[in-house]
This record gives structure tokens, sequence and C-alpha cells, in this order.
């Protein structure tokens, strides 16, 4: 990435497989799917009656009034970026606050809010709606919730494009703080979509896995033959990422490099996606990086599970990787995950972190059936224990088709 270096101090997690980065680490290390059959009041109107939910109970962390202000989905990116602040060490008292900030991704927002809202106003026939409705359900109420919370004075945006809405927040925040005109940047990605109308509305797109009756938790089978569609989680996954010399200077534990960021978009179709931009992200992101295809030893694939996607996702690995394609480990964690929608490029940028400094690739579940048009290495045995590696890459591409690539490097010094 050309200007300062960009290092990676803190992360933080709430997700279906975990709501710290060792519940994470240890579930990814296992093999575990948290995909599951959803909660009755849910799964009795809908086809496909899975999802991957989040166990988390915001009433102890927050006191009532505040609460009340509170989609879900802030819930979470406030839970997240305390676990990532904490993490980091840092401390913004200490910080010129106009030198940070704060960027987050969400492609539904405070869906809750919006779902409660049309439910009182349509189905009940209500003219009272909750007072603060507009506050919780706007897209960017996480990302102001955070600025307040910490005092951040900088720059602030929600970014929302889509399944990639993440991975654009943390790609962007790099360059501000390459550029100079920051020094920390919180950034990641929050997303609530499990409520009756979300789910319906993609039921209707007819992209929803199918409920494995014999065990909903191997429903999402992403590169497989046999693969049905995606399932849907909810989470929220947030970075700190600072200047180099500035996370040395006060003794920060680096625990990556983020030293790539590619961003194309398809401009074809609004759902379908193409080699060319998927590709495209990718290249862009190993020159921003000063890589070559070598240089990685494990992609986070975006992996949807959906017919389209993992085909296309193939071709275009193949496209840049050339023979190095059936060397490289590639996994899709959304088999255990589900698809966090604006939330999965944070999370999987962080998976990939973890799995550069453990050694560890994880595995892509229920890949039982060989699709031949998938036909790398999918990882599909089980976790596997690899040599150290130099770089790690994470893909995220998205419905609209902006397609946005990050790679993170393990070097310290």
């Amino acid at each position: 990435m050309i200007g300062r270096r960009i290092a990676v101090t803190g992360m933080g997690v709430v997700t279906p497989l975990g709501n710290s980065l060792a519940e994470l680490s240890a579930n990814l290390g296992a093999g575990k799917s948290a995909v599951r059959r959803l909660a009755p009041s849910l799964a009795a109107r809908l086809r496909s009656p899975i999802g991957a939910p989040v166990d988390f109970d915001a009433t102890p962390r927050f006191d009532p009034p505040r609460l009340r202000m509170l989609d879900r989905v802030s819930q979470l990116a406030l839970e997240a970026t305390g676990q990532a602040v904490s993490h980091s060490g840092i401390d913004f008292r200490a910080e010129d606050l106009e030198r940070c900030g704060v960027f987050v991704g969400s492609g539904m927002g405070g869906a809750t809010t919006t779902d409660e809202g049309y439910q009182a106003l349509y189905a009940e026939g209500s003219d009272r709606i909750k007072p603060y409705t507009v506050l919780a359900a706007m897209t960017s109420a996480a990302a102001s919730w955070i600025g307040i919370d910490h005092g951040i004075t900088g720059p602030n945006i929600t970014f929302s494009t889509a399944c990639s809405s993440s991975a654009v927040a943390i790609g962007e925040a790099a360059l501000r703080i390459a550029a100079g005109a920051a020094d920390v940047m919180i950034a990641g990605g929050a997303e609530a979509p499990l409520t009756f109308g979300v789910l319906r509305a993609w039921e209707a797109m007819r992209t929803l896995a199918a409920e494995n009756l014999a065990d909903p938790s191997a429903s999402c089978r992403p590169f497989s033959l046999n693969r049905s569609g995606l399932v849907l989680g909810e989470g929220a996954a947030f970075t700190i990422l600072e200047d180099w010399n500035h996370a040395l200077a006060r003794g920060a534990t680096i625990h990556a490099e983020l030293s790539g960021y590619g961003l194309t978009c398809d401009a074809v179709h609004i759902t379908r996606p193409t080699v060319m931009g998927q590709a495209g992200a990718m290249r862009a992101a190993l020159r921003s990086a000063g890589l070559d295809p070598n240089s990685i030893g494990y992609i986070n694939a975006h992996g949807t599970a959906t017919v389209q996607n993992d085909a296309t996702e193939t071709e275009a690995i193949k496209t840049v990787f050339g023979d190095d394609a059936y060397r490289v480990p590639i996994s899709s964690t959304k088999s255990m995950h589900g698809h966090l929608l604006g939330a999965a490029g944070a999370l999987e940028f962080i998976i990939t972190v973890l799995s550069l400094r453990e050694h560890l690739v994880p595995p892509t579940l229920h890949l039982d059936v060989a699709d031949p048009a998938c036909d790398l290495d999918y990882v599909a045995a089980g976790p596997r224990r690899v040599a150290p590696f130099r770089a790690a890459m994470s893909n995220s591409f998205a419905f609209g088709g902006t397609n946005a690539v990050l790679i993170a490097e393990g070097r310290q010094t």
C-alpha cells in the first residue's frame, strides 16, 4: 500500500461462532458449524427456516434508557468495538481525536427496528411507533454510537455496498491512514438481518439454502455440487488500524500488517458476478501490497454457496493465480458462520489474520460432493495445520458488483 504502513493492533467479534477472538478461533479450529434452525416464531412461516444467529443478550451491557435507542445491529457493533479497543490497548484519551476515525460497513442497518415499525403500522394497524425509530434504524447509527462512546471527532463514515461493505470500510480506513490523514481508525462492520421481513425478502430472491433435514447445521455447502444457496447470519467484527510507527511508539502488539486493498466494480448486472471484476480486485490488492500471487499462503474466499458465485470465484482465482491456484489452500468460512452480509468482510478478514498468525487454515465444511467447476483446494477434509506463510487474502464480493479484496501480512519489522 503506497504511503504509511498499516498495523492491525486490535480485533473484536460478536459472531455465530463465539463472542470473543478465543471462542471464534477455537470453533474455527474445531470445524464447528453455527448454522441451525431458527426459533419457531421465525421458522414457522419460512421456506428456509435456517440461519446463523448470535448468542448475545444486550441487557447486562446497556442501561434501559440507552438500550431503547439501540437497534440490535448497534448493540453488536458496540460490543465488538469495545473488544477491539481493549485488545489493542489504545487509550483514546491520549490521542489526537481529530486524527482518529470510525468507518463502518452495514448493508441493512437497523433491520429489527424497521421490521418492528412496519409490524405496528401495517399488521397491527397502530398509529404509534417507537419515538427513536429513525435514530435506531438509520444505517449510520452504529458508526455514530461508536464515535460517541470513544469521543472520536475525526471522519465517521458508513459504507453500504451490500456484502462487501465492511471490507470496503477497512480498506478505505487503511487508505486514510496511508495517506497521512489519520493515525488510528476503528474499522469493521455489523449486521443483524435475522428478522421475518428480511428473511422473507431474501427467500423471494431464491438465493437462500434449502434446509438439510437430516442436519440443519450442514445446510451451507460452498463449492459443493449439491450447494443450494447461502445462509444468513448476524454479528459484528471490528479492527483497530494504526499507522505503523504510531503503533510502535506506544508499544502496541501488531497482529498483522494490512498491506493490500483492491476495489473494483463489475458494472454488468446487479446480481450476476463476473470473473473480470473479481479477478481485477485480487490483482489490485496484490499490486497494492507489492506481492506476487505465489506470496499468498491462504485465501479466505467469498464462497457464498450460490451456484453463480462459487463457480465465478473459482475461475477468477485461476485467472489471477495461474498454476498457483491449485497450490494455495482456500476456504469459505461461511460454511460455519453463515453470510453476515455487510459484516462478512470484516469477520472474514479477522479470520484471515487469525489463520496467518496461528498457521491454521479453517475448513470449508460440508463439501461432500465435488463440483467439477470448483476444482481447487478448498480444505474440505477439516482444519489444516500449515507451515508459516507470508501473506493471506480475503475476498468480498457483492450484489451491485462492488468487489473488495484485503491482504494481510505477518511480518513484524
